[in-house]
């Protein structure tokens, strides 16, 4: 994955404007990966440089085939996903530059000996560049201020900028902002695919001047490279900057750059007939579409750079694995939709995956048929309702669909139990303890990962047919943050498309798969309860659910986890939040007691997240403890001192309710 800025010449004042983006290819080179070509340009990629004995991540800006500026990165992104510090160090000497002495290989090809190196701006003959390094956007004093004010007037920027649930619209309020209060032109270039791990890049390229947007990129896509262009109109940038007093007056005070003196123009004659863009309103997917888009970009990326030859999914006939295997549909649609619209490298990666070199996909649901297998795992604690929504969704989708029994393994594993201790465990309903209930439910559920394993391996073998498959996970981010799941059951897996999307945004995203995909069978997951079917039923009826199990509904998880990671709140700065919120559902006690179960619960399971499988991450309270949320696992569950600073202010509170009633009396 790649990303960069080029500006071609084109009119006096008028510009031509490209951002592009590509996927991650990790067997090239960022500098040696750029194509020369025969027209003028001036490019920019990415790559790490050690000057001075330091090694900083750096932007390169090169004009045909000569280093303009190495500019290291100002502002590292240390936090969440990233930890840039760890490799990295910041260039701290603002509108300061060095002399960098190239390798000889480099010097071969430029045929310069050093170039600058460090934080200055390029002066063409016509106009003034600056370049931001993607967290450098996002920075309470961004460099694009500063930039403006001594009179640049583009500001580049190729970043790397992962996709999250309804973040597109801060990237685009970013731009203009940056844009509105100080005038000129910003390109973002964003880079696009997986990076080989838990995040996905999603594009968004965009082209801002004045507080508008003039182009906007694809925000997901199958295709390696994008370009957006636009013509704007340098004339109009210094217009804008003209009306603006306030600004002209800081800027009368702002220390300068250093500017680097390019002996090229971005312009040329001629400008009165040129076209120049006109501004466009930008198009915003909802949460929805970006969970069919995202996610499925993801396991298309996974899938085509693994060697596998699909996807294995535990079909339960419920919410999330509905929804994991709407997000394979999905992915099969856009397949078939760059084939048809000429994208030769998905038509070859297609070929290579089913191993037919003239097969040519056209229709979703066969190409679902050959890249997903479903399976349906009976107990004999399984109803026949879920067992039917699974096949009929299944159907719907075209996916090679399995209905199996564990109860035969399941009776094999307690025998053996038995055998050796001479003790037979029962469930609750029929007079077992606790421990004996919880034991059994977490076999069904380890068996039936053994079974998704071992059918993922084998079952193309079976069917003649090469390779085998990634086994998908379907434990969504709310259950994960609660610990409501076996480890190494069958939400254990190699890849979790849902892992980082919340109940409530997947139950909307199955609602939308029924008109978007046409698959009834959705309604009928929908209108059904959420349950794990792990205990035994009732007059055939489903007699546990998730809801009952976890002691909260999903609804109240989503905000225990954004309260926890985003805002950042203990026990009791939780409680004191949620009595604000929910004041007008809840006493202080009930608060209380849902806050005390949530964090005991939580604290209780956190051990799981070490054993996460891996997943798509799309929404910012994921507990995922590989990368972004580095909590320890190991608490103490009681929380002593938290729980009794709540409970002295819940008495508190109780008290002084009660005198405001005596003295109403």
């Amino acid at each position: 994955m790649d990303a960069g800025i080029i500006i071609t010449s084109q009119t006096p004042s008028c510009i031509q404007f490209k951002c592009w983006q590509n996927f991650w290819n990790l067997q090239s080179l960022r500098i040696s990966s750029v194509t020369w070509g025969c027209k003028c340009h001036r490019e920019c990629v990415e790559g790490p440089v050690m000057h001075r004995g330091v090694r900083y991540n750096c932007r390169v800006i090169f004009l045909n085939r000569r280093i303009l500026l190495i500019r290291p990165k100002m502002a590292l992104a240390n936090e969440a996903n990233y930890h840039e510090l760890r490799w990295f160090t910041p260039w701290s000497r603002s509108r300061q530059t060095e002399e960098y002495f190239l390798p000889r290989m480099l010097q071969d090809v430029t045929k310069q000996e050093t170039v600058p190196f460090g934080d200055a701006v390029l002066a063409t003959r016509d106009t003034c560049i600056g370049s931001e390094i993607c967290e450098e956007l996002w920075t309470p004093h961004s460099l694009h201020i500063d930039m403006g004010l001594d009179g640049v007037e583009i500001i580049t920027n190729a970043s790397s900028s992962h996709h999250v649930l309804r973040k597109a619209q801060a990237r685009v309020d970013l731009v203009t902002m940056a844009t509105t209060k100080n005038g000129g032109i910003y390109l973002l270039a964003n880079q696009k695919g997986c990076d080989g791990d838990r995040l996905y890049y999603d594009g968004c390229a965009m082209i801002a001047m004045n507080g508008s947007i003039f182009a906007q990129g694809a925000q997901f896509s199958l295709e390696d490279v994008e370009v957006l262009t636009a013509t704007l109109d340098l004339e109009d940038v210094r217009s804008y900057r003209a009306e603006i007093s306030s600004r002209n007056l800081a800027a009368s005070r702002v220390s300068p750059y250093p500017r680097i003196k390019v002996d090229f123009a971005l312009s040329c004659g001629e400008d009165l007939l040129e076209l120049v863009s006109e501004p466009v309103q930008w198009r915003y997917h909802t949460p929805e579409e970006e969970i069919s888009l995202g996610p499925a970009c993801w396991l298309w990326d996974f899938l085509r750079r693994s060697h596998q030859a699909g996807f294995f999914l535990p079909l339960s006939g419920g919410v999330d694995s509905a929804a994991t295997a709407c997000i394979v549909y999905s992915m099969c649609w856009q397949v078939c939709e760059a084939v048809t619209s000429g994208n030769q490298e998905v038509l070859a990666d297609v070929q290579a995956i089913v191993d037919q070199s003239s097969y040519i996909p056209q229709d979703p649901r066969e190409l679902c048929g050959r890249l997903l297998t479903t399976c349906y795992m009976a107990s004999e604690n399984s109803s026949q309702e879920t067992c039917s929504r699974a096949r009929e969704l299944a159907q719907q989708i075209g996916s090679y669909h399995i209905d199996l029994s564990i109860d035969t393994a399941v009776k094999a594993v307690v025998g053996i139990f038995s055998l050796v201790t001479g003790k037979s465990p029962l469930f609750a309903v029929h007079g077992g303890s606790s421990r004996e209930n919880l034991a059994l439910q977490n076999v069904q559920a380890r068996i039936r990962m053994v079974i998704a394993y071992l059918f993922a391996q084998l079952s193309l073998w079976s069917r003649g047919a090469r390779g085998g498959l990634l086994v998908l996970g379907s434990a969504n981010v709310d259950e994960s943050l609660l610990g409501y799941l076996t480890k190494y059951d069958c939400s254990s897996a190699d890849i979790n498309p849902i892992g980082g999307i919340s109940k409530t945004d997947l139950r909307a995203f199955v609602q939308f798969g029924v008109e978007r995909f046409q698959l009834p069978a959705l309604q009928g997951i929908l209108s059904a309860p959420a349950t794990a079917e792990l205990e035994p039923l009732a007059n055939g009826r489903v007699s546990q659910t998730d809801e009952d199990d976890m002691g909260m509904t999903y609804a109240e998880l989503s905000v225990y986890g954004r309260l926890r990671k985003i805002a950042k709140t203990g026990p009791y700065s939780m409680f004191c939040k949620l009595l604000n919120m929910w004041r007008d559902i809840c006493t202080p006690r009930q608060v209380a007691d849902k806050v005390k179960q949530f964090f005991s619960k939580y604290s209780m399971n956190r051990h799981k997240m070490t054993t996460l499988t891996p997943a798509y991450h799309a929404e910012n309270y994921s507990p995922d403890d590989n990368r972004f949320d580095l909590r320890p696992f190991l608490y103490n569950t009681g929380w002593p001192w938290q729980f009794q600073c709540i409970e002295n202010k819940v008495l508190q509170l109780e008290r002084k309710a009660q005198q405001d009633l005596d003295n109403l009396d």
